[in-house]
């Protein structure tokens, strides 16, 4: 019996590292292809950039939200759900026959993969006992990491080989895997139930929520591009990402069902661990972003030399995470 609940608890740390693998492959498998997307659909550089700000802008709007809708739906209908979407968008995308339709699509692909990341942690945290959480995380980052380092190489491979299309295509197969495995391995916990006929939705909280994050995000894709303060429209974004992000602490603090509980912040370990997973987030995915273009833009490099570029540093993360989560256990 002891043997099969530790099998089920490494079958359910594979079925959430898939949708965790396919979120952040997505992020960087996109950007060594931008060049090509460019060319194939008649576009701009500054247009076809929204490839990418799409994507985010969906994904950090939903990403907040997920503890809500997890309450909502359940944990495990909401990750099916969101996986069901990505996968789906994701087709789509590769059938896009203009830059209108793939923003679009993406835009929808991001919703779906804003719940992948979250859901996948929470599942994970309730599967295994708090003196093996350190190692399951370490496992489950692995998922995480591995987004990256084949991200840029397979972005980098199938561009340069055969059509940016199939960076979309390759998440379909992947996704009815992942699907196939929730369904069959996770399961919700007793205690959580859904949200009760009428409970009160916080509207205001989400369309603040919605308009602040996604102008602050429009506003750290495009305003280097568009000389930042210079620009009348990066004001007005601004303007109204401050404005609704304020209004937004402002009235969670208040709500007694809001989208975001910000009263957990109080407990400091919460608050510490958040500040320190974002300065980390900030620097690793910062540069994921941003290498690529540089050594395709100014270096010269194929996609696939600049894949190739990026996947040592993935690979000695990849290394050190098992130890990383042993020592969390004896710390």
């Amino acid at each position: 019996m002891a043997a099969t609940r530790a099998t089920g608890k490494w079958l359910i740390t594979l079925s959430v590292m898939i949708p965790t693998l396919l979120e952040i492959l997505d992020t960087s498998i996109a950007n060594v292809a931008l060049g090509h997307i460019q060319g194939s659909l008649s576009a701009g550089q500054d247009e076809v950039t929204w490839v990418l700000t799409s994507y985010l802008v969906a994904n950090a709007i939903v990403i907040p939200m997920s503890g809500w809708l997890a309450r909502i739906m359940g944990r495990k209908n909401y990750l099916m759900a969101s996986v069901t979407l990505f996968t789906l968008a994701s087709m789509l995308c590769g059938l896009a026959q203009s830059l209108e339709s793939l923003v679009l699509f993406r835009i929808i692909q991001g919703i779906g993969g804003g719940g992948l990341q979250p859901m996948s942690q929470a599942i994970l945290l309730e599967t295994f006992p708090p003196r093996q959480r350190g190692l399951a995380m370490a496992i489950f980052a692995m998922g995480a990491v591995l987004g990256p380092i084949l991200g840029p190489l397979l972005g980098g491979y199938i561009t340069d080989n055969y059509s940016w299309i199939w960076i979309f295509y390759i998440n379909v197969p992947l996704g009815i895997l992942s699907l196939f495995m929730c369904w069959s391995f996770i399961f919700d916990p007793s205690y959580q139930e859904r949200r009760v006929a009428g409970e009160k939705v916080d509207y205001l909280g989400l369309a603040l929520l919605s308009v602040g994050l996604g102008c602050l995000q429009i506003v750290l894709d495009k305003g280097q591009g568009d000389d930042w303060f210079a620009s009348q429209h990066i004001v007005i974004l601004s303007v109204l990402a401050v404005i609704c992000l304020c209004a937004l602490v402002w009235w969670e603090l208040r709500h007694s069902n809001p989208i975001i509980n910000l009263r957990t912040f109080r407990y400091r370990n919460f608050a510490a661990g958040n500040v320190v997973m974002f300065f980390g987030f900030f620097a690793f995915f910062g540069s994921i972003v941003l290498l690529p273009m540089y050594l395709q833009n100014l270096m010269g490099y194929t996609s696939y030399l600049a894949g190739l570029v990026l996947g040592p540093s993935g690979a000695i993360m990849l290394l050190l995470l098992p130890v990383a989560g042993k020592l969390t256990e004896k710390i």
